[in-house]
């Protein structure tokens, strides 16, 4: 499975919802009973949404360890790119950079499933979307 930066930012953020099933989630991939990955682009944009609330040393220092732990990152391309923009164009409910993630994960026939706590992807056609809780059950 591949997480979103919002698995990311919820399990090392401040009192949430979604904190301890993505809390939960991380530390079995941390424990290897759970398989998980994501790309480089969610890392920085994890870097990206938590340094503007503890800074740029946090960030890079919990963004580090994110790569570390869900190594080895799927690398995007040029098509992941194209095939992204495809879908940014019809399915409103995603933002451009998550339609090149879904696109992404769509284009990876290994990849199962990819982990949001953002709702949108849920209505991305073919793509296997699990919110943290049911990924943290599984």
């Amino acid at each position: 499975m591949v997480l979103d930066t919002t698995v990311l930012v919820y399990a090392v953020g401040t009192e949430h919802p979604l904190r301890e099933p993505c809390r939960l989630l991380v530390s079995k991939v941390g424990s290897g009973d759970l398989a998980a990955t994501t790309t480089v682009e969610v890392i920085q944009e994890f870097a990206h949404v938590r340094a503007r609330r503890r800074g740029r040393a946090d960030a890079a220092t919990l963004a580090g360890q994110f790569a570390t732990l869900l190594a080895p990152l799927v690398v995007t391309d040029a098509d992941d790119l194209r095939a992204g923009l495809d879908l940014w164009s019809t399915a409103e409910g995603i933002g451009a950079f998550d339609a090149v993630l879904a696109a992404a994960v769509l284009r990876r026939p290994h990849v199962t499933s990819l982990v949001s706590a953002d709702a949108g992807f849920a209505d991305v056609v073919g793509l296997r979307h699990l919110t943290p809780e049911d990924a943290a059950r599984a």
